[in-house]
């Protein structure tokens, strides 16, 4: 699952950036719309509240971009030294593919551009797909975005769905060096588990807004997750101790405290922050990746564990050396 060939490029970590909407939607306004309250959602998700996409401004693309061009200044680089943006998204704004329209919004024209739907695992997904692009020579500098406006798919009067979901983007630039910093990574699919999460179609050009089984998820992560950790930690040599830092999927506070305890780390080292954004399905690893590298707490060679898990049903980890 990973290569210490010394003749292939390695991968750098070289940039970040994030963007959510301005409108924030908190648990005491959800109460106003449905019979719920805040202590009863923080409580059981962690959430406090989360952005929402208001208007055309807040697209998916546009949220896209915006993260994106702050990873390719992060990185040092122009829109024009993109080779290659991958677009984690499952919330398009056009069915057929968004990357494209990001690609024209950022002016990255020699880049090529495409989506990638993978749901809550879309980044840890995407960022294996971007890896391999530049282990094979094929491309030099890669970006990779998540992002979602899972808003759009909300039933607003479903409290079981309403609570968890926001909106935002979050970007990393790759970049090819002499040095391999993505150091081992493993994924998974159960397509057994396929009816747990979704947004089915049901015809004439209309779609069911998210069902859930919560419960089912959540058993499901709890006992995934932590298998391919352990995994992508085996095939880079390493163990769970040895990580500065855990970024999973920011679904809910009850996950990543089971996964902690069954680790036995420092809670410290398990980067929170759902309780400002809610679930962000592909964006919720790079915004919390980003929110921690912009207040200085990643530092250049941490070692970092990332985990994404959702519909699909599918599931992945990796780990990686920042900067």
């Amino acid at each position: 699952m990973t290569n210490t060939e010394s003749s292939l490029p390695g991968v750098r970590f070289i940039g970040s950036g994030s963007a959510v909407p301005d409108r924030v939607l908190t648990n005491q306004d959800l109460a106003q719309m449905v019979d719920t309250n805040d202590e009863w959602i923080s409580s059981r998700t962690g959430i406090r509240e989360r952005h929402i996409a208001d208007g055309e401004n807040d697209s998916v693309a546009n949220l896209a971009a915006k993260a994106a061009q702050q990873a390719i200044t992060a990185a040092g680089l122009q829109p024009e030294n993109i080779d290659l943006i991958i677009l984690s998204t499952s919330t398009s704004d056009d069915l057929f593919g968004t990357a494209g329209r990001v690609q024209k919004i950022l002016g990255a024209e020699r880049a090529v551009a495409f989506d990638l739907v993978a749901a809550c695992s879309g980044f840890v997904f995407g960022l294996v797909t971007a890896s391999q692009y530049i282990r094979t020579g094929v491309y030099k500098n890669v970006l990779l975005i998540g992002a979602d406006v899972l808003s759009r798919w909300v039933d607003w009067q479903d409290r079981r769905t309403c609570i968890l979901f926001g909106d935002g983007a979050g970007a990393v630039v790759l970049q090819s060096s002499s040095q391999n910093s993505l150091l081992g990574f493993e994924m998974r699919s159960d397509g057994k588990g396929n009816d747990l999460l979704n947004i089915n179609y049901l015809g004439r050009s209309t779609f069911h807004p998210i069902t859930m089984n919560g419960q089912e998820v959540y058993r499901f992560a709890v006992r995934r997750v932590p298998e391919v950790i352990e995994k992508s930690l085996h095939h880079a040599g390493l163990e769970v101790n040895d990580l500065d830092w855990l970024i999973m999927h920011q679904a809910n506070q009850r996950i990543i405290d089971a996964v902690v305890n069954r680790f036995g780390i420092d809670p410290a080292k398990a980067v929170s922050n759902m309780g400002k954004y809610g679930n962000t399905s592909a964006a919720s690893i790079p915004i919390a990746l980003n929110e921690w590298v912009k207040a200085d707490k990643i530092q250049k060679d941490n070692l970092i564990a990332i985990a994404g898990f959702g519909a699909g049903l599918s599931w992945g980890s990796a780990v990686f050396r920042w900067g």
